[in-house]
């Protein structure tokens, strides 16, 4: 006779259904509320002024282009930034750093992972803007690049964090393996360690970049806000202004219903879409067999 499943696992199981359930409907609901609001901007402005590289609402220029590469050039600065420096951090807390260092750097990470990013831009108007304006005798020290290192430092943290875990959960024996074959610690690290937890690693990469993607305070208070195309070779040293910025900054102003308001929800459209990309890599990334280090060794 088959055993009758408890009550209470009934109710838990069904409420952990109900929830997971509810998160796609959620999700659902706000893309259809997007695209409501969205979707009117490609009849009331032509795909080619879409795409201009004019962005001054005012008088119904609504260039989308310098906004998104904007985004490009910070998000892709802060990467290049954030990748080596939280993995080599992570690397350093997991492998090299003696035990009570690593009850201290553990923490401190945890810490700066919830720092709020208001305080962060604040930080970057009074000290990096600054410093960076003297440093490089710029005009202005509100740049790309002001905000690509902003975003790295809210990126690092989510980086070190997940990617020290992921390295945590490699077998001890991986490691003991490549010292028996006469691999040196940083050869086994870089050998051995890393690709057994790769896909934990890659998922904190993802995760990261795309945090900075969708940060708004940081990048409003340091990039300058200027629509312009960066595409010179010193852009990185020039006011940009993101998609994001944009919305916050002109969207609690604008009239309910206007063209400027369908394409603001436009630019919302592609952050969303940009955002779900992201995470579906890093859930792909997740659900692939991380432990490859048996090839290595063997």
């Amino acid at each position: 006779m088959k055993e009758q499943t408890p009550l209470s696992e009934r109710i838990i199981t069904r409420s952990i259904q109900v929830a997971g359930y509810s998160s796609i409907v959620f999700v659902l609901l706000i893309l259809s509320f997007l695209i409501r609001e969205g979707a009117p901007a490609f009849f009331e402005v032509p795909l080619k002024e879409l795409t201009a590289i004019r962005w001054y609402p005012i008088e119904n220029y609504f260039g989308i282009l310098p906004l998104i590469l904007g985004s490009l050039i910070v998000t892709i600065g802060a990467a290049l930034i954030a990748i080596p420096a939280g993995v080599g951090t992570a690397i350093f807390i997991s492998e090299v750093a003696p035990q009570w260092l690593k009850e201290i750097l553990k923490p401190l990470v945890e810490v700066l992972a919830g720092f709020p990013s208001v305080m962060l831009g604040f930080l970057g108007i009074l000290i990096v803007s600054p410093s960076l304006r003297k440093l490089l005798e710029l005009p202005t020290g509100l740049t790309a690049l002001t905000g690509a290192l902003l975003l790295a430092g809210i990126a690092i943290p989510t980086i070190v964090s997940i990617s020290e875990d992921a390295m945590n959960t490699v077998p001890r024996s991986y490691r003991e393996a490549g010292w028996a074959v006469g691999a040196t610690r940083w050869q086994t690290i870089w050998g051995v360690t890393l690709p057994a937890a790769r896909s934990g690693v890659l998922m904190a990469i993802i995760l990261g970049v795309g945090r900075s993607i969708g940060e708004t305070m940081t990048v409003m208070m340091v990039t300058g806000n200027a629509p312009v195309l960066p595409l010179k070779w010193n852009s990185l040293f020039s006011p940009v202004r993101t998609m994001t910025a944009t919305i916050a900054s002109e969207m609690g102003e604008v009239a309910t219903g206007s063209t400027h308001y369908h394409v603001l929800f436009l630019i919302g459209i592609i952050l969303f879409l940009i955002s779900l990309a992201v995470n579906i890599t890093a859930s792909a990334i997740v659900l692939r067999h991380p432990k490859r280090a048996e090839r290595i060794l063997s």
